[in-house]
């Protein structure tokens, strides 16, 4: 079974990565910015799920193709597990991503190192309901960046299961190991244990 797919984004970052974890599947890709949709949504909810809901819902409006959506975060043990859900908005309080990272280090200089990304993903219009899936990437602050691949926290996050950081990563690599390749896996296996791919 062969299908469209909006992936409910404006990060050309996400985009490309779904790209790549999506080329070996019968699977067409669309943004809201190719289809010349605005998309901004306010992401209010308290959890990565609601969150994810909210970016899905908005576009349902706009297109009948299924959805997916997803909302992820960066979680510092150290820091009570934020910025969590507010990670987007968290680095934006800062002039540049480098920066917000280089927070992260120093707010945590002296504290637990444990952190995990999350990704929470929603696929609607596909089922009757909305489908969930889950991908947690487990690893700890690094004192100081390293890399230039990935975005977002990437430079700052060392992962157990690579045993690198995620900064040093190339992209296939990463969707290997990341929360966001994590949750794609759980979606594929239930559309392969589905029959629907």
């Amino acid at each position: 079974m062969s299908f469209d797919l909006l992936i409910a984004t404006n990060n050309d970052h996400k985009l490309k990565e779904y790209k790549e974890l999506f080329k070996n599947y019968d699977i067409t890709l669309h943004s809201p910015k190719e289809l010349g949709i605005a998309f901004n949504p306010v992401e209010n909810g308290q959890t990565y799920q609601a969150n994810s809901l909210i970016k899905a819902k908005a576009l349902q409006k706009y297109s009948k193709m299924p959805i997916l959506a997803d909302d992820s975060g960066f979680e510092a043990s150290g820091l009570n597990n934020q910025p969590g859900i507010y990670s987007s908005r968290f680095a934006k309080k800062y002039p540049s991503q480098e920066l917000a990272n280089q927070a992260i280090i120093d707010m945590t200089a002296n504290k637990d190192k444990k952190a995990r990304f999350v990704c929470a993903l929603t696929l609607l219009n596909f089922e009757d309901e909305p489908l969930y899936f889950i991908g947690i990437a487990n690893g700890e602050i690094l004192t100081s960046p390293h890399g230039k691949e990935g975005f977002g926290y990437d430079p700052i996050f060392y992962s157990l299961e690579a045993q690198k950081p995620f900064g040093e990563l190339s992209m296939s690599e990463k969707n290997r190991f990341s929360h966001r390749g994590k949750a794609v896996k759980c979606l594929i296996d239930y559309l392969k244990d589905n029959f629907l791919i």
